[in-house]
């Protein structure tokens, strides 16, 4: 099968597609690694409300992706940034969507995050109203039976003055979780609102924040999710992890490695590639289980190039390539997204995409993606 591509000067080529469609098979029940996948939202393309304003979802197809994760065995890291959390996503449409995927999947591995957004930063005038704001959403996942992952607050980065107002503020947090959390250190790279965090300079100062954070809430604590695309950074916090609190990586840009791990341990997953990636991890993860650490890295080493693009700088608009992929993979129909998203990369972003994925075997259904790679070309006039 062939498809006419422009490169990045708009010369039309031919690709031939290549790929084999990945056979997707559920992770199983004993599994070596918790693996959790963020997933994305589907915007209803048929609101007529400004893209400014509250996010509209298409509630079918998002709930209809979440299930398909939950069939395949995965974690759903519900309401996080890869949802357009703080980009589209504002903390009422978060709730929401949380109480749905709590109805929908009530057996299914789900934490959600609870953060500050309900706060404008330039509203916050103390720590405490951060941690009234924090408090709040906590209180209300927990309400719903929900499961806590603690994001990162831009608004606490705007008031905090010191390390100790870091370690007050999510002190005072966790003492109100009533089940182990997920802690999210997420770079600036993801969110330029975040500089600075753990009132730090440096990622060795900011580690040292971090780790006390930890260890003087280990109990309150099962895991903590680092999201700053540096394998190294993430093995040096990992080894000094307290017993008993995992480590889930974010390096979209190094997980084989690090989810396989060396001698000194290995990270769990909490990925938002996983949300295109889904149908391969099945697969990679048992053998992982079996200890063949080489296939496991045989299946997955082939999708780093591809991870790479879609979180290629600036970082904060990766969403716009997972939700390109479930476009193409017929999870849902159209490409439109919370806030106008879809136009944050351009075109020669969304060819590369299409050929890496054809690729790694990720065009589950190659006619389908094809034709609707046509009629994004010819939105360009291709």
């Amino acid at each position: 099968m062939k498809i006419a591509l422009p490169d990045a000067a708009g010369a039309l080529g031919d690709y031939t597609l290549t790929g084999t469609p990945i056979e997707a098979f559920p992770l199983g029940a004993d599994v070596p690694r918790v693996v959790f996948a963020a997933a994305h939202v589907v915007a209803d393309p048929f609101t007529a409300a400004d893209p400014s304003g509250p996010a509209a979802l298409d509630w079918e197809a998002t709930m209809r992706f979440r299930r398909h994760l939950a069939e395949l065995g995965l974690g759903i890291a519900e309401a996080m940034d890869t949802a357009q959390r703080g980009m589209g996503l504002d903390w009422p449409g978060a709730l929401a969507l949380i109480a749905r995927t709590r109805a929908e999947l009530p057996g299914a591995l789900v934490f959600n995050g609870c953060g500050t957004d309900q706060l404008d930063p330039a509203d916050a005038r103390s720590l405490d109203d951060v941690i009234a704001a924090w408090l709040e959403q906590t209180d209300a996942v927990q309400k719903l039976g929900g499961r806590v992952i603690v994001m990162a607050s831009r608004a606490l980065a705007r008031v905090a003055r010191s390390p100790d107002d870091y370690l007050r503020a999510y002190s005072r947090v966790l003492s109100a979780c009533d089940q182990p959390v997920i802690l999210h250190w997420l770079g600036e790279m993801f969110d330029p609102a975040l500089a600075g965090y753990w009132g730090a300079e440096t990622f060795a100062q900011a580690l040292e924040t971090a780790l006390a954070v930890i260890g003087d809430n280990a109990g309150k604590i099962d895991g903590v999710k680092i999201s700053l695309l540096d394998k190294d950074k993430e093995v040096v916090m990992r080894r000094r992890l307290p017993p008993g609190v995992r480590m889930y990586t974010g390096d979209d840009f190094s997980y084989p490695e690090l989810i396989a791990g060396d001698d000194h341990g290995f990270s769990h997953a909490l990925l938002g590639v996983f949300d295109p990636l889904a149908p391969a991890l099945g697969g990679a993860v048992a053998r992982l289980g079996r200890g063949d650490v080489a296939g496991f890295r045989a299946r997955l080493d082939p999708t780093v190039p591809l991870a790479r693009l879609i979180f290629r700088a600036p970082t904060q608009y990766y969403k716009t390539g997972v939700v390109f992929l479930a476009w193409l993979n017929g999870f849902q129909e159209h490409f439109v997204m919370l806030g106008g998203a879809q136009s944050m990369r351009p075109l020669p972003y969304f060819v590369e995409c299409f050929k890496h994925a054809d690729r790694n075997g990720l065009l589950r259904d190659p006619e389908l993606a094809v034709k609707r790679m046509k009629a994004l070309l010819a939105l360009y006039g291709v």
